[in-house]
């Protein structure tokens, strides 16, 4: 194998990605492996990051390999006007491997065509996050023992989540079908949807979200409405609160419903609902080392 970026879900092939799921499975059974000894990660988070930055970090300390980098932009000579495109020479001169998040869209795919280390796009504002969609389809099958044939609800915001839009490419090999409820103001992309027109997949778009979408969904994949997206505050305050799952809207729900969300959340799951056993999300975050694990070995061409 050789070495390669990860920068968007659409360069991953239905193979690649059962591949990849494959992999995390085996790392599940055992993270502690000495793969990456002696190479080094560089962590460049222009943004914030908890999850995704603690996860690829232990991911990697977990593989043997040692870690650089910031979480935050200010303590960087970004600070001080440096271009991306210098940082990114710079830091290549260190790593082995880079993981980026950026507030720019196509900032990942415009670092990996500057250097040839491999470059793995860990959010790229409303654009891309593959990472977290490999970790949300290996969460989606080990809790639904496939990947084929589910109805998928996305709730919130659709128009800036770069989660959902990663989700949707990732599952079109598996014929889905998905529900999108989103206010006016946070609907589902044009984009997204022509994607799934194109593919053939189905969907129906949503304003209420209401029992009767819950008792048909498999997966349901809640999203915060992100403040940070939003130039206008007024607009902000008026969908902030739009749609709360309540542990009482889960009563006639499918048995197999489980809940997703790529965190962190701030209203839009009631914490009524995180004793349910249908609830989901922590171990979603807990499947993301296993996946990043699998993403770094994969990136680098490492055997496992």
């Amino acid at each position: 194998m050789t070495k390669k970026s990860l920068v968007s879900i659409d360069q991953c092939s239905k193979e690649d990605i059962l591949r990849i799921l494959r992999n995390a499975e085996s790392f599940e059974e055992n993270p502690n492996r000495k793969l990456m000894e002696g190479k080094i990660a560089a962590t460049l988070f222009f943004e914030p990051s908890t999850r995704t930055r603690l996860s690829f970090e232990t991911a990697f300390n977990r593989l043997g390999g040692k870690v650089v980098g910031f979480s935050d932009a200010s303590t960087s000579s970004s600070s001080k006007g440096e271009t991306l495109k210098d940082t990114i020479l710079m830091v290549s001169n260190y790593a082995d491997v880079i993981v980026m998040r950026h507030f720019l869209e196509g900032a990942a795919r415009y670092a990996s065509e500057v250097t040839g280390v491999p470059i793995i796009n860990a959010g790229d504002g409303a654009n891309q996050h593959p990472s977290q969609t490999l970790l949300d389809l290996y969460s989606i099958r080990k809790t639904q023992g496939k990947l084929d044939d589910l109805t998928i609800t996305m709730v919130g915001d659709l128009k800036y989540g770069r989660t959902v839009h990663s989700l949707i490419v990732g599952m079109s090999h598996f014929n889905p079908t998905f529900h999108f409820v989103a206010p006016k103001e946070l609907r589902m992309p044009q984009e997204q949807k022509h994607f799934c027109e194109k593919h053939n997949i189905k969907y129906t778009e949503h304003s209420d979200f209401t029992e009767e979408i819950i008792n048909q969904t498999d997966i349901l994949y809640m999203t915060r409405v992100q403040r940070e997206r939003f130039t206008d505050p007024v607009e902000y305050e008026q969908v902030k609160n739009v749609y709360i799952l309540r542990n009482n809207m889960l009563t006639n729900s499918r048995d197999n419903l489980r809940i997703l969300h790529p965190l962190p959340r701030v209203n839009e799951i009631a914490y009524d609902v995180d004793d349910n056993p249908k609830a989901y999300y922590i171990q979603q975050a807990h499947n993301g080392l296993f996946t990043r694990e699998a993403i770094i070995c994969d990136v680098l061409g490492v055997e496992i």
